[in-house]
């Protein structure tokens, strides 16, 4: 998928969101419904990633050079992580604690091709159930360990924009190794939404 092309998927995913949203439990809300499209988009590029251009279980499991300790699958597992534990917090009862430093280690995904996206698959299909019954400014506790426990008030909303950046992040580390290995991905994996934008801008300003 090309940088205009990934433009144009999230453009459009936010503009049946905001047909949508008027018929949802948030009718004055968008963002609930176009965070929702970016979130499952930047998880759709790793099953692109899986389907398209990994062809064994073992190049999950390949160290990096330049990134020690790095692998693809620990890379997919940790970015898919953030939004089970916040879909998790967003399921608990009230007050929510959210606390992102949960280890989830040694899964399937880490080393099975069929693993990673059976996890993926099921990660957007709670993320489509969850998301749009969600109270975006709704207020929770992050605890966070830095190495001292610190307690932070925040949002389910910037939570879950957080999640999908932090994903982007992870994608982008992806690219490095994928590319020690000698696969090339397509040019807007790993990029933050906002970078396609502009780049999209910019290219059809030129032509």
């Amino acid at each position: 998928m090309g940088t205009l092309e990934t433009t144009s998927t999230l453009t459009s995913a936010m503009s049946v969101s905001n047909a949508r949203h008027s018929s949802s439990t948030n009718p004055g809300d968008p963002r609930v419904e176009q965070q929702l499209a970016v979130a499952t988009t930047i998880l759709s590029q790793a099953l692109d990633l899986l389907d398209n251009h990994l062809t064994s279980d073992e190049q999950l499991t390949v160290n990096s050079t330049h990134l020690p300790g790095s692998t693809i699958g620990k890379h997919l597992r940790h970015a898919r992580d953030h939004f089970v534990l916040l879909l998790a917090c967003m399921l608990s009862p009230a007050p929510r604690v959210l606390s992102y430093d949960t280890r989830i280690r040694n899964t399937p995904m880490e080393t099975s091709l069929d693993g990673a996206r059976k996890a993926l698959h099921e990660t957007i299909s709670q993320l489509e159930r969850v998301v749009p019954t969600a109270d975006f400014n709704e207020e929770i506790t992050l605890e966070a360990v830095t190495p001292h426990l610190h307690s932070f008030k925040t949002t389910l909303g910037r939570e879950l924009w957080f999640a999908s950046l932090h994903c982007v992040h992870h994608w982008s580390m992806v690219r490095v190794v994928a590319g020690e290995m000698g696969i090339q991905l397509d040019p807007d994996f790993g990029f933050a939404p906002s970078t396609l934008v502009y780049q999209g801008e910019s290219k059809s300003h030129t032509e």
